[in-house]
């Protein structure tokens, strides 16, 4: 099916607000064997609104449309979507009643306004109405339009369950299934990724298609296969994904919902192991990653941010020397606060970071971007040396997300392959 997307709000026209929703959007719809011909981002404007919603229904066979459905003045996207579609709205009690049960100790004045949000065009169908933002659907000219929330967790979580599945039955009378799963890699471009899986692009099957979009520092492969054929589904699915397996290798971590910390917190407690953590450049963004997984206390024993030479040398037993000698950006300084943070916590392994976020500090010898990575066991400290380009929270990102690959290659005795390594210890 050909599709839209419509993101609304001046919070993304005016910059403030990056518009990773419709990103997401499309990737998953693209994966799903969706044609998206036009991303459109706009302002709070009735007029904006409705041009664009009246110009995507003549062209498209669907159409998502995110933002606007708060309970706040400038949330309009329900009203002017029930003018400009001749659907009056249509107060929903059983809506209300659900989110004044979640405002109980809230008084009137607070609960009163967020009647709003049960006031939808006719013929609306809420997608879920016990999440916060329930979102609706409205088939209008036998087209599909979802409305869903701007904020990206409510809106990935409402796509995904509600709006892939929903479309993937739309046709051919409610009989074609779907199956989706997304490969997430680490440590090659979407490029290098598209050359080592051409070979399944070239079978000529309408029933399957692969996408690829990146979600830095990461890229994610979507492959979707459709069908009125259960079986069908299930064998050809089962002999791509070892194919992708085969094609991506190691640099292939996780599925679906798996994240990077995920997976090196899975595979630390079913070792038995503990990790623990000195950063410096990544100002503590290991340790952020690897605690927002529940039940990360069971194999993260703690960290250190040791940004300063002095606490590095007071709280990791850094020798003075060695920076003086070196500088805190070096590989003697990156194991040296590897092997401290071990000893410090007793963990199995440590794990530090040292390096150049930018976008001051660089030299000519030691130019922004350049980062030493220590991970120290029992047995040996190593380090690796990058030399990473971004922004700086790009940087900081990509060498924590780094750091846990490290880690995991470790854990599973891979070996290192990255081409933006420029040493190795």
């Amino acid at each position: 099916m050909i599709g839209e997307i419509i993101a609304i709000g001046n919070e993304l026209t005016s910059g403030r607000v990056l518009n990773t929703t419709s990103r997401f959007a499309a990737g998953l719809l693209y994966g799903a064997g969706h044609e998206i011909i036009s991303m459109a981002t706009i302002g709070d404007t009735p007029a904006d609104i409705t041009k664009t919603l009246l110009r995507a229904i003549k062209r498209s066979d669907f159409i998502i449309v995110t933002g606007g459905l708060g309970a706040t003045s400038d949330d309009m996207t329900s009203e002017v979507v029930g003018q400009a579609l001749g659907r009056p709205a249509v107060y929903h009690p059983d809506i209300f009643a659900k989110i004044k049960a979640r405002h109980s100790k809230a008084d009137k004045e607070t609960v009163e306004p967020l009647k709003k949000l049960a006031m939808l065009p006719r013929g609306a169908e809420i997608l879920n109405p016990e999440a916060k933002m329930a979102g609706y659907l409205l088939v209008h000219d036998s087209k599909p339009i979802f409305f869903l929330p701007g904020v990206p967790h409510e809106m990935q979580q409402l796509i995904v369950d509600k709006v892939i599945p929903r479309l993937s039955v739309w046709q051919e009378g409610g009989t074609k299934l779907i199956k989706q799963k997304v490969y997430k890699v680490f440590g090659l471009g979407e490029t290098e990724i598209n050359r080592l899986v051409a070979h399944l692009e070239e079978v000529e099957d309408d029933r399957i298609r692969i996408g690829y979009y990146p979600v830095f520092p990461e890229v994610h492969l979507s492959l979707a296969v459709t069908s009125e054929d259960k079986a069908f589904i299930k064998n050809i699915f089962e002999n791509l994904e070892e194919e992708i397996q085969n094609a991506l290798g190691d640099f292939l971590f996780g599925r679906d919902d798996d994240t990077m910390e995920s997976i090196v917190g899975e595979i630390l407690q079913k070792q038995g192991k503990m990790l623990a953590t000195a950063e410096s450049c990544s100002g503590g963004l290991i340790g952020h990653k690897i605690t927002s997984v529940s039940g990360s206390s069971n194999y993260f024993a703690g960290g250190v941010i040791a940004y300063s030479n002095d606490l590095k040398a007071k709280l990791l037993g850094v020798d003075a020397g060695i920076l003086a000698k070196y500088g805190a950006v070096s590989s003697p300084v990156a194991k040296a606060m590897a092997d401290g943070i071990r000893a410090k916590t007793s963990a199995d392994i440590g794990l530090s970071v040292t390096g150049i976020a930018g976008p001051t500090g660089g030299t000519q010898e030691k130019p922004v971007g350049t980062v030493f990575i220590g991970l120290s066991t029992p047995v040996e400290t190593v380090d690796f040396a990058f030399r990473f380009s971004g922004d700086r929270w790009q940087v900081q990102e990509i060498t924590a997300v780094t750091a846990l690959d490290l880690t995991r290659r470790h854990l599973l005795r891979k070996g290192m392959n990255y081409t933006h390594s420029i040493n190795k210890n």
